[in-house]
């Protein structure tokens, strides 16, 4: 049997966290969402108030009940209640969707470019760097943001990050360390390996969510910006991982 729940105080990937990591010791399994704010719960083992009284010990989230008690041939009517968000969230427009995101890239691309300028000449191994440098100076600076709250949202699509949950908290210096080392053209084999081995890892588990169409949000600018995890995120982790490489060759 499975009982389905509106959510209510749940803003981030860190509620989504902490609401589930509360409520599994109290049930056989448990699924919780941000968008719509729900929570599905199978074969429950307490009631709804000893539920809440959980969750108040954790912050201001509060379980409300949407449909009790269905049985499993009926559980499809829990995922329509996600389908009218996920139709919305398709029809909205590509642009504005990814908007901080392009403007990021657009930001770092012409200041990577007006290097090349300044240069006289455009130098394909000397652009590389640059752009990777602010690639990964920006990115780290959104995740260090909030970096709780990012740390909370990598750990759901990042296959490292699943099972040693501070790893999300590492990861941003990471980002901020190769950007760094790229700007300074710190002992550059070293670098683009280590860009290499880490964009690839964090690429599987950005394909492995899109392919399982897994409804949650990238986290690649932090938790400042609502970005869908999509095909997009693969080939921004891919094109790091394709310059790093080509510039070991």
């Amino acid at each position: 049997m499975k009982t389905v729940y509106s959510v209510t105080g749940m803003t981030c990937g860190g509620c989504v966290n902490r609401v589930k990591t509360t409520l599994a010791p109290l049930a056989e399994s448990v699924e919780i969402t941000l968008d719509p704010p729900q929570a599905v719960l199978k074969s429950l083992k307490v009631d709804l108030p000893a539920l809440n009284a959980a969750l108040a010990k954790v912050g201001h989230y509060e379980l409300h009940t949407i449909v009790e008690s269905l049985a499993e041939p009926i559980v499809e009517s829990a995922t329509n209640l996600t389908s009218a968000p996920q139709i919305a969230a398709e029809k909205m427009n590509w642009l504005s969707t990814y908007k901080p995101l392009l403007l990021v890239f657009f930001y770092i691309l012409l200041v990577a470019l007006a290097v090349e300028f300044t240069y006289g000449e455009f130098v394909l191994h000397r652009f590389m760097p640059n752009f990777m440098a602010g690639f990964f100076l920006v990115f780290s600076f959104f995740k260090l943001l909030d970096l709780a709250g990012f740390a909370s949202s990598y750990a759901m699509y990042d296959l490292l990050a699943k099972r040693v949950y501070n790893y999300g908290f590492v990861y941003p210096f990471i980002e901020l360390g190769l950007g760094i080392a790229y700007l300074v053209n710190f002992k550059p084999m070293v670098t683009n390996a280590i860009t290499l081995v880490v964009m690839l890892f964090s690429s599987i588990g950005v394909i492995l969510a899109v392919m399982n169409k897994q409804q949650i949000k990238c986290a690649c600018l932090g938790t400042g910006f609502n970005l869908p995890m999509t095909t997009v995120t693969i080939i921004e982790d891919l094109l790091m991982v394709a310059m790093a490489a080509w510039m070991l060759l």
